[in-house]
């Protein structure tokens, strides 16, 4: 309890160092404030890989081992992965029409973005659609494993295909290209997400230990059959 405690806690302590290291920097020379939004859609952009990037752990695992503590793994990260993937495109899309003067282009990395993001809604949407353990946990490793191809194709997407999209500044060709003071934020603010992410997760795979529990005791159970207490009348005996 105190160590969860603790993780929720340092959470909100660098969501805040966040916000105060996004005020403090000045307005980017090209952008203008607008440069700040950087300091979410980029922490959810990278959040998303890794989130998606252990779902493959995860799924990986349960292939290797069958044992369902994987798959909660797997898909405990797909489900926050998949709400950090919503707000790269939704904040995407307002950088956007600043930027681009419109909400949407088709742009390659902003269409990969999106398919990437349907991609693992459909795998939410499989897993609720498959009532056995079993096959829900094996059908949707194989499609954890094959979705984490997009990955690296989503990001090096802006350096593979000229498009809109500015190149990336930190994991790119050539080495960094970024301020001192926007990349120290910019550490912050990924830091702070991957807290909230780490506390998303780690509840995520309470809950689903908790179902996990709960159905098997259920299932354990005797349910007594509606209507089982009534019995048909004897005719002819008398008391």
């Amino acid at each position: 309890m105190r160590r969860k405690v603790w993780l929720d806690a340092a959470a909100g302590a660098l969501l805040v160092a966040t916000l105060a290291a996004a005020l403090a920097v000045p307005p980017e020379r090209t952008m203008g404030d607008l440069a700040r939004l950087m300091f979410v859609h980029v922490p959810a952009a990278w959040l998303a890989y890794l989130a998606f990037g252990v779902t493959l752990v995860g799924s990986a695992g349960y292939l290797a081992t069958r044992r369902m503590k994987w798959d909660r793994l797997a898909a405990g990260s797909a489900e926050v992965g998949v709400c950090f993937n919503g707000l790269t495109i939704a904040l995407g899309m307002i950088w956007g029409k600043s930027t681009w003067g419109v909400w949407w282009t088709w742009d390659a990395r902003l269409v990969l973005t999106a398919i990437m993001f349907f991609v693992y809604l459909g795998y939410l949407g499989l897993r609720r659609g498959i009532a056995d353990p079993v096959a829900r946990a094996r059908r949707s490793a194989w499609l954890g494993v094959l979705g984490a191809v997009q990955i690296p194709i989503v990001h090096f997407s802006v350096v593979w295909w000229r498009g809109l999209h500015q190149p990336p500044s930190v994991i790119r060709p050539g080495g960094v290209q970024m301020d001192d003071e926007f990349r120290i934020a910019l550490a912050v603010a990924v830091l702070a997400f991957t807290a909230v992410y780490a506390a998303l997760l780690r509840r995520h795979m309470e809950n689903a230990r908790a179902e996990e529990a709960l159905a098997a005791r259920l299932a354990s159970e005797e349910v007594e059959v509606a209507g089982a207490a009534i019995t048909a009348p004897r005719y002819g005996e008398v008391d």
